[in-house]
């Protein structure tokens, strides 16, 4: 069992900036992926940004060259830093652990964009 505690999100005006952490415990594999998922009002949840043990990272489209994923291995934690954020990225922000045959998930954290 891997537990994911997600902190950093809240309200911020556009062209803000945030930074989420999400820092994971239990069994933890060395070679696994990381990273968030973001689910807006109505919409479907979908990847944000992922990054691997060994540091190979992954951005969608609509956050790529704004956001940046980055992990501290030591730590078993991950970070988002969000930049000239948008009202888009008005969504619920979940971190998850994904190893051969299994996907963890955090409870979430709000990220609120005001225009």
């Amino acid at each position: 069992q891997v537990q994911l505690v997600e902190s950093g999100g809240g309200l911020v005006q556009a062209g803000g900036s945030l930074r989420l952490s999400c820092a994971a415990s239990g069994t933890i594999f060395s070679v696994h992926v990381m990273g968030w998922y973001r689910q807006a009002p109505g919409k479907q949840r979908e990847l944000a940004a992922s990054i691997t043990t060994s540091g190979t990272t992954d951005y969608s489209d609509s956050v790529k060259g704004r956001f940046t994923i980055s992990r501290d291995n030591a730590k078993n934690t991950v970070y988002l830093q969000m930049n000239s954020l948008k009202p888009e990225d008005t969504a619920v922000y979940y971190c998850y652990h994904r190893t051969v045959g299994d996907v963890y998930w955090g409870q979430g954290t709000q990220v609120t964009v005001s225009s």
